[in-house]
C-alpha cells in the first residue's frame, strides 16, 4: 500500500476503535446466565483495533520511500473474505459459533495462502474450539452451540 493510504487507514481505524469502546460502555454490564457481560467483546476489538491501527500509523512514519510503480490490488481475495464473513455472520446462529468460525478461518487463510490445507484446518480447529471453550467453560460465557441436527 502507499504511505498516505495506510495513514488514512489507520487514522480511521483509530476512530472507530475508540468509537466501539466507547459505545461498549453504554451497553449492560451483565447478562442473564453469564458471567462475561456482553460489552467486553466490543470494548476488547476496539482497543485492539486503536492499537493496532496506532502501530500503523506508526509505520507510515518508517517507510523509506513510496514505490509509485508497484500497486498491489487483491479485489478477488477480498471479495472472498467479504463474501465469507458476510455468510458467517449470517449462519452463524444456525450452525453454530465454532462451526461457522472454523470454516470462516478456513476460507481466510486458504485466500491469503493457498496449499498448507493441514495447518489451516489445524490452526482453525485450535483457534474456534479454543476461543469457544475458553469463553463458554472458564469465562461462563455464552455463545451459539453445536446444531440441533448434530445430536
Amino acid at each position: 500500500m502507499s504511505k498516505v493510504f495506510d495513514r488514512y487507514v489507520s487514522v480511521v481505524c483509530l476512530v472507530l476503535g475508540a468509537f466501539f469502546m466507547l459505545a461498549s460502555q453504554k451497553i449492560t454490564q451483565s447478562a442473564y446466565g453469564s458471567e462475561v457481560g456482553p460489552n467486553v467483546f466490543p470494548f476488547g476489538l476496539g482497543l485492539i483495533l486503536s492499537l493496532l491501527s496506532l502501530r500503523l500509523l506508526y509505520d507510515t512514519f518508517r517507510y523509506k520511500s513510496e514505490e509509485t510503480g508497484k500497486k498491489i490490488q487483491n479485489y478477488k481475495g477480498f471479495l472472498v473474505i467479504f463474501i465469507a464473513a458476510s455468510l458467517y455472520a449470517l449462519f452463524l446462529e444456525d450452525i453454530g459459533y465454532v462451526i461457522s468460525t472454523f470454516l470462516f478461518l478456513l476460507i481466510g487463510f486458504q485466500t491469503m495462502e493457498r496449499g498448507k490445507w493441514l495447518y489451516s484446518i489445524v490452526i482453525s480447529a485450535a483457534l474456534s474450539g479454543g476461543i469457544y471453550y475458553v469463553y463458554v467453560d472458564i469465562l461462563s460465557g455464552t455463545l451459539p452451540g453445536f446444531p440441533s441436527w448434530l445430536g
